[in-house]
């Protein structure tokens, strides 16, 4: 039995369904904790058991948080699963939490990047650093488990700040692409269009595209700017509506908000640009673009720069110098055959490193490792049908 503790069902479809489908046809029983909104019939029609958590990414209350922990601990207590999967840093600190003393759980820790505490200069995240650090230390070093990382960046702060022994942590590069559906599209024809997708934040660089934006125009170079994805209220870095409004109606990017069909919006873009400085992991839209042969700029950053070849795939350019960015971009906006290369050479190395194959691959050998240490769990074999 495995249970698999996400935040937010829109991510958990997003990033890890493929993942639950492969775990199911292994033999697990899977069950979902998160918090579920919009895909809740969706993961009731494969077959996955759910339970609602209230765990959210920004708590209200220190009674809520300890509320959220404990609620944890009673779904593994119900369930006895020999392995418990958490995603992202609050998961991961709640749901070790929760499964101190459940000598017969398994844990796997997933990291999809260190986020705003470890990477963020602002006061608040060098507040919480210290106390995160602390108490991390403890819940990573647990027994019966593993720690997945995204990127070598994230995998040498653990084990430079003593959060993790190297023998527990293992590298898995993001959530991986489904290749099938993610396909090379001819560009289309008419102005360039360079395509921001992600949760709207100030640390992924938002403001800096805008800003190359208004360089870009001001150069009189022929191109639209489009932002798909919403601010996200839980996070202290999110940039306000109204923000994104006054820049919609200055003229300089185009809001096309959420959207859950992104092969169809690659498909009629150019460029895609994520100037991040945010504790990534390894972004999925620079998999998804790259899938599609779609040329990206990006920040030479953690989990960016693993993604991007720099003059191969794309370009990099140093963070928060909206002049380079701005210039990178210009490179791409004015050189067709250009983009056309990098987006070539973009689609052999989504092949190569990043297919969702081999991401479920190495995430079930750690199941199967793990459950050999439990004696609980069915074991997936090296012929056990993936997703195509």
């Amino acid at each position: 039995m495995l249970v698999l503790v996400v935040t937010e069902d829109w991510y958990f479809v997003s990033h890890r369904l493929p993942l639950a489908i492969a775990a199911r046809n292994a033999g697990y029983r899977v069950i979902i904790a998160s918090r579920f909104a919009s895909h809740e019939a969706l993961l009731k029609s494969q077959g996955f058991t759910l339970r609602p958590i209230r765990l959210r990414r920004r708590g209200s209350s220190p009674f809520g948080e300890v509320s959220a922990i404990l609620e944890l601990r009673r779904i593994y207590q119900e369930y006895a699963p020999a392995i418990v999967h958490h995603v992202a840093l609050k998961p991961v600190v709640f749901g070790s939490l929760a499964a101190i003393g459940l000598k017969r759980v398994a844990v796997v820790n997933a990291l999809a990047g260190l986020g705003f505490a470890f990477t963020s200069r602002r006061p608040l995240a060098r507040a919480v650093r210290p106390a995160i650090t602390l108490a991390l230390r403890p819940l990573l070093r647990r027994e019966r488990s593993v720690i997945i990382v995204q990127n070598e960046n994230d995998r040498a702060q653990l084990l430079a700040r003593g959060l993790a022994a190297p023998d527990r942590v293992r590298m898995i590069p993001g959530a991986g692409v489904e290749l099938e559906v993610f396909k090379p599209t001819p560009e289309p024809e008419g102005v360039p269009v360079v395509a921001f997708a992600g949760r709207l934040l100030w640390d992924k660089g938002v403001g800096q595209l805008v800003d190359a934006a208004r360089i870009i125009r001001g150069r009189g170079i022929p191109a639209r700017f489009v932002l798909i994805g919403e601010p996200d209220p839980d996070n202290p870095t999110s940039v306000p509506m109204e923000t994104l409004r006054e820049w919609e109606r200055e003229g300089v990017v185009e809001l096309w908000g959420r959207r859950s069909d992104m092969p169809a919006v690659l498909s009629s873009v150019h460029v895609v640009c994520l100037p991040s400085t945010y504790g990534e992991g390894v972004p999925k839209i620079l998999l998804e673009a790259a899938a599609c042969g779609r040329p990206v700029v990006t920040t030479d950053w953690p989990g960016c720069r693993d993604v991007v070849r720099d003059g191969e795939t794309g370009l990099l350019v140093p963070p928060g110098i909206p002049n380079a960015l701005a210039d990178a971009l210009e490179r791409l906006l004015r050189n067709p055959d250009l983009r056309r290369r990098y987006g070539e050479a973009g689609r052999t190395l989504a092949e190569r490193e990043f297919d969702v194959r081999a991401v479920i691959a190495a995430t079930l050998a750690i199941y199967e490792e793990l459950a050999e240490v439990t004696g609980k769990s069915p074991r997936p074999t090296a012929d056990t049908p993936l997703p195509s």
